[in-house]
């Protein structure tokens, strides 16, 4: 005899998704890269397992950056990632405003240069 489960069917086959708290997060850091004129395009993609915010310099490209929200990796290395043009996970954790930092470092970095 199998548990009760505390999701409905309905429920399992929602796609996952950011939620308003997230979305004000990454467009915070949107919105600045844009106004120092790095970004200009985002898509967003909510899947079964998973929801993607990308990122692109231009329309039409590859994105050089996506935030993912993996939530069945949230009791392990954390459901938040920032995954680079290349693949490789630039950051993970738990807390979505420390996964975002590294995004800001290229911020700083865009403005001043040295």
């Amino acid at each position: 005899m199998q548990p009760p489960s505390r999701f409905s069917a309905s429920a399992a086959q929602m796609p996952v998704a950011f939620d308003r708290h997230e979305m004000s997060q990454i467009l915070s850091v949107y919105g600045r890269m844009v106004a120092a004129g790095e970004w200009r395009d985002y898509g967003i993609s909510n899947l079964r397992d998973m929801a993607v915010f990308s990122i692109f310099r231009r329309t039409a490209e590859h994105p050089i950056y996506r935030v993912e929200k993996h939530p069945r990796l949230r009791s392990r290395q954390g459901m938040y990632s920032v995954i680079g043009l290349d693949g490789r996970i630039l950051k993970r954790g738990h807390d979505l405003r420390a996964v975002l930092r590294v995004l800001e470092r290229k911020l700083i970095r865009a403005v001043s240069p040295d």
